[in-house]
């Protein structure tokens, strides 16, 4: 199959450029494209001797050159599954007529569910390859070497059939999916503070073959995430993973950092641009020296998607890649587990308070018969918070609700009301920064308990 045929059936117009890429210059192309010259005008600035690498002209070679590479990785590819060498070398010894056979029915190759072969034109055949492209940044024969040896893998390890073992059943705590990043990414959480008991240690580190059990858990737990993801234009291709080092064992567990260090390698090597970025959260100060000498053995571009944040940082960083309403109480969001009152639907306001001041949060409440249910997030804590219902009628004395309290965690909170008027939430705030405070709130129909009680 030569370039020209296949340039002229399968067009390019759906190649893009690194994701990565794209956010870290987004200001840069946005300004790119409100100045790009229309194409006559291009075309007179290179008759005239003009700049011709501006920064327009310099993008579409960029993009021409993706293009270019991705069109030789489909042959490539089309041309090692015809002649039935992609898993190995090509079979010198068949005649022309099986030769000719194969050609027409070549083997089946899919990966993650997604056919390989470029002419069966799959939506999703591009995808990933590009995936392979952007690892190797877009050096063909790298990439094509790659895709070679990540299959051969799969059928060494037997990658197809691990969705059905019996793995890691004493570690259902360390890792999880849990919701979607603000661009639907699936968020994969990673804790290692289970770790600190030493019977739970041993059994998964106390020899070789636990160890290569875990590791084959976690390749296993990497396959579910991949279920979750949708190859395809337009789709969400890759997933957020979220390490949280809180309670973890120090350095001095060789056998949880070695198989840490291998983990990282075999996904960089065996699942090229799966994970977009990796959120380590909660990291000790030994930690950054451990990644230092880690990051020897990733690429360039593997470390490129870290972001590291402090304990007192935690929700901060959290929140900018995570909305309010899908990030877990437990790191200052507002999700709950078998959450009944609210549903990421229920989205949150924002308030701000300047240092040195107070602000108050009104909740009106027309009618009584309700109960008002409020969650309440302040973006690095360190504030004090005070609740009560303040009736409508002058008469009526206000309710104290929730004492002056220094707030250090999410709030849940909830109470009858039996007539019209108002929830107020007043924040403190006697730092020197401005608080960003995260709420919102809910009426529920409901009966008072005496009226239970009196049936």
């Amino acid at each position: 199959m030569t370039e020209k045929k296949e340039e002229e059936e399968t067009p390019l117009e759906n190649v893009e450029d690194d994701r990565v890429e794209e956010t870290e210059d987004e200001s840069t192309h946005e300004e790119v494209s409100k100045n790009s010259p229309s194409e006559d005008q291009e075309s007179d600035v290179e008759q005239e001797g003009g700049n011709v690498n501006s920064p327009s002209v310099e993008f579409k070679n960029k993009k021409k050159k993706k293009q270019r590479a991705l069109m030789e990785l489909r042959c490539r590819v089309e041309d090692a599954i015809v002649g039935n060498y992609l898993l190995g070398k090509p079979n010198k010894k068949l005649g022309p007529d099986e030769s000719f056979r194969r050609e027409m029915e070549p083997r089946e190759i899919t990966l993650w569910g997604v056919p390989l072969l470029p002419s069966k034109g799959h939506q999703g055949t591009d995808i990933v390859l590009l995936k392979f492209l952007r690892a190797k940044d877009y050096k063909v024969l790298e990439a094509f070497e790659m895709l070679r040896r990540m299959l051969k893998w799969r059928k060494e390890y037997k990658t197809d059939e691990i969705l059905e073992e019996e793995l890691g059943c004493d570690l259902k705590n360390v890792v999880y999916l849990n919701s979607v990043d603000k661009e639907g990414h699936p968020l994969c959480y990673t804790f290692y503070g289970p770790f600190r008991d030493r019977e739970l240690y041993n059994r998964t580190f106390g020899s070789e073959e636990k160890r290569q059990e875990f590791l084959r858990w976690r390749v296993q737990f990497m396959e579910r995430g991949i279920q979750k993801l949708s190859f395809k234009d337009g789709g969400v291709d890759s997933m957020v993973h979220v390490t949280d080092l809180k309670h973890s064992p120090g350095p001095d567990m060789k056998e949880l950092r070695s198989l840490s260090n291998k983990t990282l390698v075999l996904l960089q090597e065996n699942y090229p641009e799966l994970i977009q970025k990796n959120i380590v959260i909660n990291a000790p100060l030994w930690y950054y020296v451990v990644h230092v000498l880690r990051s020897r053995l990733l690429s360039q571009r593997t470390k490129k998607k870290f972001v590291f944040a402090r304990p007192s940082n935690v929700t901060k960083t959290l929140l900018k890649f995570v909305e309010p309403e899908e990030l877990p109480s437990q790191y200052g969001g507002l999700k709950r587990e078998k959450d009944g009152d609210f549903t990421p639907e229920d989205k949150a306001s924002r308030l701000k308070v300047k240092p040195s001041t107070n602000a108050c949060i009104e909740i009106p409440v027309a009618e009584g018969g309700l109960t008002m249910v409020w969650d309440l997030t302040v973006v690095g804590w360190d504030v004090y918070y005070k609740e009560e219902f303040v009736p409508d009628d002058e008469g009526s004395y206000k309710i104290l609700l929730q004492e002056r309290k220094r707030l250090g965690q999410s709030v849940r909170n909830s109470f009858y009301i039996s007539e019209p008027g108002k929830m107020v939430i007043t924040i403190e705030n006697w730092t020197f920064k401005n608080k960003r405070v995260l709420y919102r709130s809910k009426a529920k129909p409901t009966l008072p308990m005496y009226i239970y009680l009196n049936k």
